[in-house]
């Protein structure tokens, strides 16, 4: 029960996203799904074991996988720079594309999540570690991928699935 409120203080006075350099990482298994290894929230990353959050904090000092997925949850946080530097309108939209989403989750198991734009965005770019240091304006490659229907994501995601 204490794991749920452990976020109270993150979310109480967030800073604003562009004041963020790094989001270290915290363990909460209280809001993780199961099967999820971090979640970007309030300028912190989410764990859900000291193991993924010290793999987290480690970032690119750590092995291929670790500084992927630190890189994965820091375009989340260039993602909610290019929202106006706010949170909440990163966290509204998220929510929003997430849920327009839902009923792409008959056609392909968690397509709600897998097809958002944030998503297809931070998953297509997290091996790319240099990608963060090109995007001098925030991730905004996001956009074009809010501007496609969700049919043509899905295209999209089973195409790029096709290549691996």
């Amino acid at each position: 029960m204490l794991m749920m409120f452990q976020i109270v203080p993150m979310m109480w006075r967030p800073q604003r996203p562009s004041r963020i350099v790094d989001m270290p990482a915290v363990v909460n298994t209280f809001w993780l799904r199961k099967g999820y290894e971090g979640l970007t929230f309030f300028g912190h990353i989410l764990a859900p074991t000291q193991q993924e959050a010290d793999r987290f904090n480690a970032g690119e000092k750590g092995d291929r996988m670790s500084a992927a997925m630190k890189n994965h949850e820091m375009i989340h946080l260039r993602q909610a720079q290019a929202c106006h530097d706010s949170w909440m309108c990163f966290y509204l939209l998220y929510l929003w594309y997430w849920l327009k989403g839902l009923p792409m989750n008959r056609k392909m198991k968690h397509a709600a999540y897998l097809l958002n734009p944030f998503e297809m965005e931070a998953y297509g770019r997290m091996y790319d570690l240099s990608y963060l240091k090109r995007c001098e304006d925030g991730a905004q490659e996001w956009r074009e991928y809010a501007r496609m229907s969700s049919r043509q994501r899905l295209e999209m995601y089973k195409n790029q699935r096709k290549k691996i």
